[in-house]
């Protein structure tokens, strides 16, 4: 089932097998792609990952986790994304881009941090500055304006960043947001940002092009969100156009995860059930068997992070393990299992 295709709206992947998006701290300040990005990337193509997902990429320069990080914030950043979807798409894969704000987390030395509450994230992070009902506004226009350079550069889909403690998951985190206005509080309040920055999204991209979302669907803290909470936030705002959750946990606090071969699949079969909506699930997946057990548990993708940062070429390795015959890049032809 691992290398069964796999459809999402128009957006057709060859395999379950999934890049996740990783930080790769190889930006400058300006946030634009480099040789280096395009490379990695169309390697993980040539590798035959189905569908690779590119960074986290900020929706403002605040909003990045770091100043290495890529953006998206400028007209001026959209030719070098160009050049890596084109790299990707001549290998045969499918790109996505994971639209995202840090909020509380961002580590930009330069600028100063905002998030929903005036609550810092840990030892070693700033304080962060309360956002105004009209700085939330402006957020929702920054991944709008984000989605519509996203898609002059050719991605495939777009993921919203809502996990991992970065903005839009302290928006809907109780832990991170004692707002008592339209924005926090209750269920519904703390979901309208996420259903908003869908809202504004949908209405930039092609009606046909898919769109996911990232959460943390586990929180690791007394009164924080869990998966069944989670999966409630988000059948209040799947019919704004969720075609797919990309399901992790933890980053809401610096709580350190005990993480374990598939430690997240429960979780993604979880949201999967309350919410009818297909999921890409993962977590320390290693092996070929690994990964075809989580697809035949019913997860429709499986993400595969560090493994596919060790082994680019973990997909043919996996097809040869489970016995299934996939086309190999003419250039690594002879060298086939």
């Amino acid at each position: 089932m691992l290398f069964q295709p796999f459809c999402l709206k128009n957006l057709s992947i060859k395999n379950r097998i999934v890049m996740p998006p990783m930080c790769m701290y190889s930006a400058g300040r300006d946030g634009l792609v480099t040789d280096w990005h395009v490379l990695h990337y169309a390697t993980r193509a040539e590798g035959q990952t189905g569908l690779i997902i590119v960074e986290a990429t900020g929706v403002e320069d605040r909003g990045r986790i770091s100043d290495q990080d890529l953006g998206l914030w400028d007209d001026g950043q959209i030719a070098g994304f160009k050049k890596l979807t084109a790299a990707v798409h001549d290998r045969g894969g499918k790109v996505a881009i994971q639209l995202n704000h840090a909020g509380r987390k961002s580590e930009v030395p330069y600028l100063e941090p905002v998030a929903p509450s005036a609550l810092i994230f840990g030892e070693g992070y700033r304080l962060p500055r309360r956002l105004t009902p009209e700085e939330i506004r402006q957020v929702i226009t920054m991944f709008a304006d984000a989605a519509r350079r996203a898609v002059a550069a050719g991605f495939d889909a777009i993921e919203i960043h809502a996990a991992h403690g970065y903005l839009l998951n302290q928006f809907m985190s109780p832990l991170s947001n004692n707002r008592d206005d339209a924005y926090g509080g209750s269920l519904a309040n703390r979901t309208r940002l996420l259903g908003e920055v869908l809202d504004a999204v949908k209405q930039v991209i092609p009606a046909d092009m898919p769109l996911w979302v990232r959460v943390t669907a586990e929180e690791y803290e007394t009164a924080g969100n869990t998966p069944d909470v989670v999966a409630d936030m988000l059948n209040l705002v799947k019919d704004k156009g969720i075609d797919a959750v990309h399901v992790s946990s933890g980053g809401l606090t610096p709580f350190q995860v005990r993480a374990y071969p598939g430690y997240q699949i429960g979780f993604a079969l979880t949201i999967k059930q309350k919410t009818g909506l297909p999921v890409i699930g993962g977590g320390l997946i290693t092996n070929a068997k690994e990964a075809g057990q989580v697809v035949k548990a019913g997860v429709d993708m499986v993400f595969l992070g560090r493994e596919l940062l060790r082994n680019p070429y973990w997909p043919l390795q996996a097809a040869h393990i489970l016995q299934e015959a996939v086309t190999w890049p003419k250039a690594y032809f002879r060298a086939r299992y």
